[in-house]
């Protein structure tokens, strides 16, 4: 982990890594683009790769593979079954997490859907700091739901709490008394994705093992994020500043029952898995794996993905490495907050993420204000974001829409893959939109999917307000794209 000043005195995270292999960028001109976000309803997911500059969309399997996961996938045993590529795989889990069983799968809602067919049934509530889109969706399709009971500044879009990922244990305790005998699990994301990228603190998670064991029932943690949130351990935490990054996830896993992740992000590679000691879950949820992802060796996996993986997690036990996702971060949450932008803070992991709520504060949740900010964003500057507000909620039982508690935009900076003139570029274009932010208006469906819509859905501008942004930057850019 670097701490370095230039001659000026500013702070600059500098890239522990050199460029090996590249990959040519478009940039399409700012009337294709709007072609383009008109073509995808408003919808970045919908938008072809062809016409974005900087994906931010995600960190999730567009990480920069190291040199060493590039050579590891050449030695790979391709066998169906019992392949060697598996067992090292196993092997180094074992060494981080310290759990008696892995099982594969291909990526981490591929361990979500298995774990609520075992675990969920009719009628239960799963509590948890935070859900994540496909959590839910799966809880929900066994008849259970979820119980979000995260901290109290957990939805302070500015804070200086070091941990808002954490869960509220006075409420977890409330609700094992108010939901007896139909909780079977608690849940805990480390790195809150919905809150921004924000951090659970190692006491947290005891906390939290420690009421889950007092009622008899496994914590389960999603260890997908846990790259950034061992950082934020590390050096937010005073107990755990001298320890190794290996010695602080051995202590986060032996206060876990269940973790399983998706290797897309805790590992830089594609795939998933769960580890457990508990020997009867093991059993219920072995079976399945061949039916639904893959021999219990490969899991949905190729084998070299499953080499790239086993280094992916060796190298995550290296300060350098976890630094530089929460360092990049930082620097582009604070250059924004200098210039006014409303911002998440403190910086968490994941991304920076934009406050739509207050940016776009002429606009009502109802008009989509964080779907309207992503799209008005990939129009002037070819950075593709992603919404996560009410758009990427479902609709109430009534048919009423569930707005957000927090409408954010999420600017992820998968590691390795952007340089600082890059992300430069981006907080640039996003200074300049927020000077001319009473020219974004606002969204209407035009296609809604019923489940996880803002995968699939689509939305129309109201008004022409797109070709008034336009017009603007090309007014105040006109030799530029």
């Amino acid at each position: 982990m670097n701490n370095i000043k230039l001659l000026s005195g500013e702070a600059l995270p500098l890239e522990m890594h050199k460029v090996k292999i590249v990959q040519k960028l478009n940039f399409a001109p700012i009337e294709r683009r709007l072609e383009a976000m008109q073509e995808a309803g408003n919808n970045t997911f919908l938008l072809r790769n062809r016409d974005i500059f900087l994906d931010m969309i995600t960190d999730s399997g567009v990480n920069a593979m190291s040199d060493r996961q590039q050579a590891a996938m050449l030695t790979a045993d391709d066998s169906y079954a019992g392949g060697e590529s598996f067992f090292r795989l196993e092997a180094e889990l074992q060494r981080v997490f310290g759990m008696r069983f892995f099982l594969p799968a291909h990526q981490g809602r591929a361990c979500e859907h298995l774990l609520s067919r075992v675990l969920v049934k009719s009628g239960d509530i799963v509590p948890m700091n935070i859900h994540f889109t496909t959590t839910k969706a799966h809880i929900r399709l066994q008849g259970g739901d979820i119980l979000e009971i995260p901290t109290d500044e957990a939805f302070k879009i500015n804070s200086k709490h070091p941990f808002k990922g954490n869960i509220n244990i006075k409420k977890l305790e409330l609700a094992f008394k108010q939901h007896k005998g139909k909780i079977p699990f608690v849940r805990l994301e480390a790195g809150g994705n919905l809150l921004g990228g924000q951090p659970l603190s190692l006491q947290n998670i005891r906390d939290t093992h420690a009421v889950c064991k007092k009622h008899g029932v496994p914590l389960v943690l999603d260890a997908s994020l846990l790259q950034d949130n061992l950082f934020f351990i590390k050096t937010r935490e005073p107990e755990f500043k001298d320890k190794t990054v290996l010695e602080i996830c051995n202590e986060v896993a032996r206060n876990a029952d269940i973790i399983y992740f998706s290797a897309r992000k805790f590992g830089c590679a594609r795939g998933g898995g769960m580890c457990l000691n508990d020997e009867s879950i093991f059993e219920q949820l072995r079976v399945l794996v061949p039916l639904f992802e893959g021999f219990l060796t490969y899991g949905g996996m190729s084998s070299k993905e499953l080499e790239a993986i086993t280094v992916g997690i060796s190298e995550t036990m290296d300060t350098d490495v976890i630094s530089q996702g929460p360092m990049f971060i930082k620097f582009m949450v604070d250059e924004l907050a200098k210039a006014g932008v409303p911002v998440v803070t403190p910086a968490g992991g994941l991304g920076c993420h934009l406050d739509a709520k207050a940016f776009l504060s002429h606009l009502k949740q109802e008009d989509f204000q964080a779907a309207s900010l992503v799209s008005a964003l990939f129009i002037t500057s070819g950075v593709r974001g992603m919404e996560r507000g009410t758009m990427s909620e479902e609709r109430n039982p009534d048919g009423t829409e569930n707005f957000s508690a927090m409408e954010l935009v999420r600017l992820a900076l998968p590691r390795r893959v952007f340089t600082m003139s890059q992300i430069k570029f981006a907080i640039d274009r996003i200074i300049w939109l927020f000077k001319n932010r009473e020219l974004v208006g606002g969204l209407a469906w035009r296609k809604e999917p019923k489940i996880l819509r803002f995968f699939l859905g689509e939305l129309a501008p109201v008004g022409d307000w797109q070709a008034k942004l336009v017009a603007k930057f090309k007014q105040d850019f006109p030799d530029s794209l």
